[in-house]
């Protein structure tokens, strides 16, 4: 292995290692994904759910294989994914929802018990639940990570669902 010094002068160890690296795959076939959706600013979410059963087409998981549930808001999002974990027919979960500052009064409140909920119910399940709630201050920075402007952040977490899925089933020591 090889070093060089990085912009802090730390000696950094080129990309030969001798170390195991564990990757998930990007594989789908076979896979069964559930997928939480606030009808909250739906206009935002259905564009997530395109990105992301988008994403799940492209990597090989079958129509049949999704399931989409859908809740009123990104509040009840956590309790939802949490059933759906238990209920163990899914090998992750994707949770999608938009919560705009301009559009909710108690924005921080309900965009943090939602991003803290959905942590809760990935550190306890068995399976990866992927946070895919966007948290913009404007309406626009919403649209534009739905697939305007920034890509669809939808398609990112059903993409990082099937990462993990993989990844998590190498750590546990089955094959993936």
């Amino acid at each position: 292995m090889t070093g060089r010094p990085g912009p802090h002068g730390h000696t950094r160890l080129a990309r030969q290692t001798l170390a195991q690296e564990i990757t998930g795959s990007l594989q789908g076939d076979g896979l069964r994904i559930g997928i939480v959706v606030s009808r909250f600013n739906e206009f935002v979410t259905s564009r997530l759910l395109q990105g992301a059963l988008r994403a799940l087409a492209d990597h090989g998981v079958r129509e049949d294989d999704a399931t989409v549930v859908w809740v009123p808001g990104a509040f009840e999002i956590p309790a939802t994914a949490r059933r759906m974990a238990h209920a163990r027919r899914w090998d992750a979960l994707v949770c999608l929802g938009a919560v705009i500052r301009g559009e909710t009064p108690h924005f921080e409140y309900v965009a943090g018990e939602a991003a803290r909920g959905v942590a809760a119910v990935a550190r306890e399940c068995h399976i990866p639940v992927i946070f895919g709630v966007l948290t913009t201050e404007t309406v626009d920075q919403a649209v534009d990570r739905a697939g305007a402007k920034q890509g669809n952040k939808g398609y990112d977490a059903a993409t990082a669902a099937i990462q993990m899925v993989h990844l998590y089933r190498q750590l546990d020591g089955s094959n993936s």
